[in-house]
């Protein structure tokens, strides 16, 4: 349970990376999501989660 606490504090930092020093980036960011289809958001969503899975999975053995 620790790991994955660590873990969601991590991906907090990092958002808070990009919001807080690159806000106007981050509203472009959003913007240009909102125009993609969504057979796009769902295939880039899951290429991350497996991804995500996949580095998990090599670091955790």
């Amino acid at each position: 349970m620790s790991d994955f606490i660590a873990a969601l504090g991590l991906v907090l930092v990092l958002e808070g990376l990009l919001y807080g020093g690159l806000p106007r980036f981050a509203k472009r960011m959003a913007a240009d999501v909102l125009r993609l289809p969504e057979s796009v958001l769902r295939g880039t969503g899951l290429l991350a989660m497996a991804l995500g899975v996949f580095i998990v999975w090599l670091v955790r053995g």
